[in-house]
């Protein structure tokens, strides 16, 4: 089971926050299959709440300890049936092949919108776009 420091703990709480159970633990408790589904979600997420059913406090505390033990996590929160978790993300090491492309930048400065909307309608690639045209006079600015 790992441990983490308080500071570790407030900010992971903070994060779990908003999640909803990926795991349910209920009437069969803690099966193989349930432990190769915790351990499935703690590798494509790192910090995960799991929902027990029909156990009572001692018991919750005891099966968050036993999970934990079987898949190398750090218990985060226990608040009533949920159970945070958190197993920091291994490296995945690179197979030949399969790298992802590099996200690619605009070489330039962004295009104008009229700019922009110039390049995809065709009646506005045949015109000059005019830069800085001059305002129509209104009421209160109007030369006298």
């Amino acid at each position: 089971m790992i441990e983490i420091t308080t500071s570790q703990r407030r900010a992971l709480r903070a994060a779990a926050h908003s999640l909803k159970p990926v795991v349910s633990i209920s009437q069969k408790g803690l099966t193989d299959a349930v432990l190769k589904e915790i351990d499935r979600c703690l590798t494509a997420h790192e910090l995960i709440k799991v929902r027990v059913y029909d156990t009572e406090r001692e018991q919750r505390e005891a099966l968050f300890g036993a999970v934990c033990e079987a898949v190398g996590a750090a218990q985060v929160q226990h608040i009533g049936n949920l159970l945070v978790l958190w197993r920091e993300r291994a490296e995945e090491p690179e197979v030949a092949g399969t790298r992802k492309p590099a996200a690619s930048k605009p070489a330039g400065p962004r295009p104008s919108k009229k700019a922009a909307a110039a390049k995809t309608d065709k009646a506005a690639r045949a015109r000059k776009i005019v830069q800085g045209k001059p305002r129509r006079p209104t009421r209160g600015n109007r030369a006298s």
